[in-house]
């Protein structure tokens, strides 16, 4: 058994709500695995109490942090640095603390898109794309569909002035192929007809609201593929309907192994076994 001792570095992942996550059973075990005296430990914090705990963490013996909805942007103005990606994208998911400075990465991106490409075969550059949300996770994806050279990338959420704001920042930093979609279904239909895969971004569906939908099921169609962020749980109501309607399918797992993998070697500088990550979150969903 591991017994954590005053050398053991801690990863840190912040966030509210934690319930749902696991992270932290996928990198405790891989640090077991690989004989790493390493601890991954959730703590669940507010928005106006982020500062003060972040603060106080960076103190401790913490090696670095994966951060989640709702603090991925916020969290940039407590870094003392930035990676240039993570900079355009303008959210955060990992930080890594290295002689006393922080810096903050963005893997969310290339690990769904590394989810994407593994589970469906699908590539980006030319696909068009229908992203519900414009949160961290959105941001992400959004710029690293443009980035990749995706055809369209079509933004829709319920406050339509921050998909927008998203709209214009791919745009500009990027390249134009960013176009706005308001959250009504009559609109929403052109544009979504022309796309190959559906995103959903937000956390509507996550557990403990599993009976939510981010969309009316009436609009999918059988030749697009449907995919969510969602991992918990891993069949949202979303991809029920999708998998009724004959859509291909990718789940929140994929996204978060891989982007767990790359976070992994940013703070430890070693290459996880993404299969034994695989491994440890089939085996532990089938536990809840």
């Amino acid at each position: 058994m591991y017994y954590p001792s005053i050398h053991t570095k801690l990863v840190i992942l912040l966030g509210n709500p934690l319930g749902h996550s696991y992270s932290a059973l996928m990198h405790n075990h891989v640090f077991e695995k690989l004989n790493m005296d390493y601890c991954y430990w959730p703590v669940e914090v507010s928005a106006e109490n982020l500062p003060t705990v972040f603060a106080g963490l960076t103190r401790m013996n913490v090696a670095g942090f994966n951060v989640t909805i709702p603090h991925k942007v916020r969290i940039i103005a407590l870094l003392d640095e930035i990676d240039p990606l993570a900079s355009v994208i303008g959210a955060v998911n990992t930080i890594c603390i290295k002689e006393g400075r922080t810096r903050g990465y963005n893997t969310d991106g290339e690990g769904f898109l590394k989810a994407l490409e593994a589970e469906l075969d699908i590539s980006t550059a030319g696909k068009n794309f229908f992203i519900l949300g414009c949160g961290g996770a959105a941001r992400a994806i959004a710029m690293t569909f443009a980035f990749h050279d995706a055809g369209k990338v079509f933004l829709c959420n319920r406050t339509i002035s921050k998909a927008e704001k998203l709209t214009a920042e791919i745009n500009e930093k990027i390249r134009p192929c960013a176009e706005v979609v308001p959250q009504i279904s009559a609109e929403m239909t052109p544009a979504l007809r022309t796309c190959q895969v559906l995103v959903n971004s937000t956390s509507v569906g996550m557990h403990p609201d599993e009976d939510r939908i981010p969309i009316d099921e009436a609009l999918l169609f059988q030749e697009l593929a449907v995919a969510d962020i969602v991992y918990n749980p891993l069949m949202t109501r979303l991809l029920q309907a999708a998998q009724h309607t004959g859509c291909r399918i990718v789940n929140g797992l994929g996204m978060l192994v891989y982007q767990g993998a790359e976070a992994f070697k940013l703070w430890t500088g070693i290459t996880p076994p993404v299969r034994e990550m695989f491994a440890v979150l089939r085996e532990g969903k089938k536990g809840t």
